[in-house]
C-alpha cells in the first residue's frame, strides 16, 4: 500500500506543478482539461492565472496531507487537523469524480469532446482512486 500512497502523492504533486506551468503561460495539455459547452467549440470557463495557482497550491497541500498522514506519521497517534484535512480531501475528490451531472464526472451529460473522453477514462477515475486512498489512510 505504501507504493500506492507514494504514487498518488507523486501524481498530486505533478498535477500541482502542471497547474503552475499553465498559470505561467504554458500551453501543453491545456486544451483538453477544460470542459467544452454543448456547441463543441467554446469552453465552459476560462481559467484565470490566480485561480490556477490556487488549485496548484491546494493540490500541493493535498499531497502533503496524504504524505504526512499516510507515510510519515504512519502508526503514530493521529493529529486531528490532519484527519479533518484528509477527510475533506476524500470528500472533495469523491465529489469531483461524481461530477456536476453536466460537464464533469462519471455522470456528465455532455460527452462529445476530447475533455469528456479524458474525463471518463482518466480524470474521474483518478479522482475516485485518490478519494479511496484518502479513506484507506483514514481508516
Amino acid at each position: 500500500m505504501r507504493i500506492v500512497l507514494l504514487l498518488v502523492v507523486s501524481a498530486l504533486f505533478l498535477i500541482s506543478m502542471l497547474h503552475v506551468y499553465w498559470a505561467c503561460g504554458g500551453r501543453w495539455g491545456a486544451k483538453v482539461v477544460v470542459p467544452i459547452k454543448k456547441d463543441g467549440q467554446e469552453p465552459v470557463f476560462v481559467p484565470r492565472k490566480l485561480a490556477t495557482l490556487l488549485v496548484a497550491f491546494l493540490l500541493l497541500v493535498a499531497a502533503c496531507l496524504l504524505f504526512v498522514q499516510g507515510i510519515y506519521l504512519q502508526g503514530v497517534q493521529e493529529v486531528t487537523l490532519l484527519t479533518f484535512g484528509c477527510a475533506g480531501c476524500a470528500v472533495i475528490f469523491f465529489i469531483r469524480a461524481i461530477g456536476d451531472f453536466k460537464y464533469v464526472g462519471f455522470f456528465k451529460k455532455i460527452t462529445h469532446s476530447l475533455f469528456a473522453r479524458n474525463d471518463t477514462w482518466f480524470y474521474s477515475p483518478l479522482c475516485l482512486l485518490i478519494a479511496i486512498v484518502y479513506l484507506f489512510v483514514l481508516f
